[in-house]
């Protein structure tokens, strides 16, 4: 390939998975170059977003939580059918204990417990390499991290890790006390209780930064997702202290401002949307119709135009065949079939198909058009019976690059 134009070996390599690509690195110095160059992973990565989406997977039923799979779903639009391809990742040996947060761009940003808690690093698995973020000096045993989230500031081409943390200012009653980020169930921040604090670290020319941005009147949900969409992380939340009204907010990564967002009319007494998500590139909200049992997912088609909401899709009720027998003849009734604190709605497929987890335990996709289900059988070594999942585009974004001296 020596006499090829360079831009004809970098369209061919871009269309090679990325364990291929990584392999070939020890052919020439040249290529080792080449796949260090930026043109060549934008135009991976470009390739990359055109597929189905992948997934990071974390264990959730072992003391010591390091060990992150990545799963890579199969799909084409004319065969509904879905295949998962699973891999054993390689960690980093100064997290032995983390929670998996998020993903932007192939970088996984990770955050501490036990022996580590406080450290945020920011994690490539293929590249292998990283950068640990400074730590939040805690006030006191009453003050602690909620929310992270974590996208590149397409402005400046940096990226930012956004952490809102909280201090109790009274005493709080135990519906009230802030949960993990990834707690199964939503916990609502009591307003009445708890201040809100929101720093910033920015990671981009030179070591990464802090900085404190000071109080907000926002109060957020935990979200098991991270929602990045127009180069804005968003939340649901009770900025009025009022649970009667549900708003979703938006964090620009550019200015780093916050502002409500339109919400979709399906919002009543008894139907309140319960999670974000982003499907094909666009802002969605999902809502559980107790009246039908549905589970319903209104995607808004121009971001911030109300009038472009639209309820794309109702799925009906599906206990996954992957449960126990003891747990699903627990499951006497319809209406535990899908709560909206055990279904989690994860990505939507080529073929239309929606991917959805169930209880931590499960995958399945929903097929709209035929309106049926396909469930998948994790087989890969060593996976637990829960996880903690990401939706994960992988890249070869080297970490040193974007981290260069003033």
């Amino acid at each position: 390939m020596d006499r090829l134009p360079q831009e004809l070996v970098i369209d061919i390599l871009s269309r090679l998975p990325i364990s291929t690509i990584m392999q070939s690195k020890s052919v020439n110095r040249a290529w080792r170059i080449l796949i260090r160059n930026q043109v060549f992973v934008n135009m991976h990565f470009k390739r990359m977003v055109e597929n189905d989406p992948s997934f990071i997977l974390q264990i959730r039923d072992q003391p010591i939580q390091s060990q992150l799979y990545f799963g890579d779903f199969s799909s084409h639009p004319n065969d509904r059918n879905v295949t998962i391809i699973t891999k054993k990742l390689t960690m980093l040996p100064l997290l032995t204990n983390f929670h998996l947060v998020s993903s932007c761009n192939g970088l996984l940003c990770l955050r501490g417990t036990h022996r580590s808690l406080g450290l945020i690093c920011i994690y490539n698995p293929f590249t292998r390499d990283s950068i640990e973020l400074p730590k939040l000096i805690a006030k006191g045993p009453s003050h602690q991290v909620g929310i992270l989230g974590f996208g590149l500031d397409a402005t400046t081409n940096k990226y930012k890790v956004v952490e809102v943390s909280y201090k109790r200012t009274s005493r709080a009653s135990p519906s009230h006390v802030v949960r993990p980020v990834n707690s199964l169930a939503p916990q609502i921040i009591a307003p009445s209780s708890i201040d809100s604090e929101v720093h910033i670290l920015t990671v981009g020319n030179g070591s990464p930064t802090r900085r404190n941005l000071g109080s907000f009147p926002f109060h957020f949900m935990c979200q098991k997702s991270q929602v990045l969409v127009n180069g804005k992380l968003h939340w649901i939340s009770y900025p009025r202290g009022s649970k009667a009204y549900l708003a979703i907010v938006s964090f620009d990564l550019g200015n780093e401002q916050f502002k409500e967002v339109p919400r979709p009319d399906c919002i009543s007494s008894d139907r309140q949307f319960h999670e974000l998500v982003v499907l094909r590139g666009c802002l969605s909200a999902v809502c559980f119709d107790y009246d039908n049992k549905e589970l319903e997912i209104w995607v808004m088609k121009e971001y911030d135009v109300k009038e472009s909401w639209v309820k794309e899709f109702s799925i009906g009720t599906y206990l996954p065949k992957i449960l126990q027998p003891d747990e699903r003849e627990s499951l006497d009734s319809s209406m535990f079939y899908m709560p909206k604190t055990c279904m989690r709605v994860l990505c939507q497929l080529r073929s239309g198909g929606i991917l959805l987890e169930y209880k931590i335990k499960a995958l399945f996709v929903y097929d709209p058009h035929c309106r049926t289900f396909q469930n998948f059988q994790l087989t890969f070594e060593g996976i637990p019976r829960c996880f903690t999942l990401a939706v994960h585009v992988a890249s070869l974004n080297w970490i040193d690059t974007f981290i260069e001296a003033p």
